[in-house]
């Protein structure tokens, strides 16, 4: 408590309470499509490892659409986002198709993109399919930018995609931006070009050990470098220009609500549903292996969706190694899930473990 301030520990103590609620209520909010697995980049973070021709074929939009249908009856599409991810989304000509379908069903949609594909006129017929949500993702200056998105002249394009979607009247979009040691220090010019370009949201996240990015240590920051981007973020908040915000990562100890709009909640499972490209349905997409919870080719999606999760609802079982012991479980719940290894389920990736080695 001497650390969070009294006030922020009520607040955590009474959020905590809330979230056994959410776990109990599990009502869906948002469900993820890994609409394919190729990508037209080579990203160095991609926990993915996807390829520009996947050796996972697309999954046909009717198979989606039918797991959608089988909960139909049972929810208010309006107020379910699904969010189209991959690999690349544009890489698919047939998400136009997809959206109509949903939007036909009531279902608010968008997608993340790298922005590299995404023309005016592929903009427009993504509008006039119903497309409510984008989020672009901008990940340095151009050198930077680059470097970990592994193709040259991707920077402009990346800029022209999100000069497109800021022209459009009640289209709901943000820009992330996954922060690592070579990008950490022009943050503030990134800031200031977003604020150029009308950018109203901006969410920035950091890269944790899965993929590609276990063998680029230069991608994980060092835990002064870690309190340096939180502090970086707290100031931003302040100045008012451009809402930033952090990914829902982890538990940060005494910047909760401060680089944030919310207090940390895992909700996998809890309000968050995924299908996988090979029909896998799960929570968020990182989240694969002993996580995944059925197939949609052997399994309704919706009885999935409501009599199973029970790893990702009750999370005891986390409380074991380095969470056994911390004082800050009961806020926690062992981080993450995606922090979590999908095959052993050990804990990768400690957010307040950083946090206090850095401000020693």
């Amino acid at each position: 408590m001497s650390q969070l301030g009294l006030k922020k520990w009520i607040a955590l103590h009474l959020f905590r309470q809330l979230r056994k609620n959410f776990a109990k209520t599990h009502e869906l909010s948002y469900l993820f499509w890994e609409c394919t697995l190729r990508c037209n980049l080579f990203c160095l973070h991609c926990g993915s490892d996807c390829q520009k021709d996947n050796f996972v074929k697309d999954m046909p939009v009717k198979d989606f659409l039918k797991a959608v249908d089988e909960m139909l009856p049972f929810v208010n599409p309006n107020k379910i986002t699904v969010g189209l991810t991959g690999g690349e989304p544009l890489m698919r000509n047939d998400i136009e198709k997809c959206g109509i379908e949903l939007y036909n069903r009531g279902f608010p949609w968008g997608f993340v993109t790298n922005g590299i594909l995404l023309t005016e006129k592929r903009l427009n017929a993504l509008l006039n399919a119903g497309l409510r949500v984008v989020t672009i993702s901008l990940d340095g200056l151009e050198k930077n930018h680059q470097w970990l998105r592994g193709v040259e002249n991707s920077f402009e394009k990346t800029i022209n995609a999100i000069k497109l979607v800021e022209k459009v009247d009640n289209l709901i979009y943000d820009v992330v931006t996954c922060v690592n040691q070579r990008n950490l220090n022009e943050l503030n010019e990134i800031k200031n070009l977003l604020i150029s370009l009308n950018v109203k949201k901006w969410r920035l996240f950091t890269i944790f050990p899965v993929g590609r990015a276990k063998n680029h240590p230069e991608l994980l920051l060092s835990d002064k470098e870690f309190v340096e981007f939180f502090e970086f973020i707290k100031e931003t908040r302040k100045e008012g220009k451009i809402a930033a915000n952090y990914g829902c990562e982890g538990f940060l100890g005494k910047y909760e609500y401060e680089v944030r709009d919310t207090f940390f909640h895992c909700r996998a499972g809890i309000s968050v549903a995924s299908v996988l490209a090979d029909g896998s349905i799960s929570a968020c997409p990182s989240l694969r292996s002993k996580f995944i919870q059925g197939n949609i080719y052997r399994d309704n999606f919706w009885e999935i969706w409501t009599n199973k999760y029970e790893i990702m609802r009750d999370r005891s079982w986390t409380k074991y190694g380095k969470c056994e012991k911390c004082e800050s479980y009961k806020f926690c719940e062992g981080n993450g899930l995606h922090l979590r290894d999908n095959e052993t389920q050990e804990l990768l990736f400690c957010h307040l473990e950083k946090i206090k080695n850095g401000l020693k």
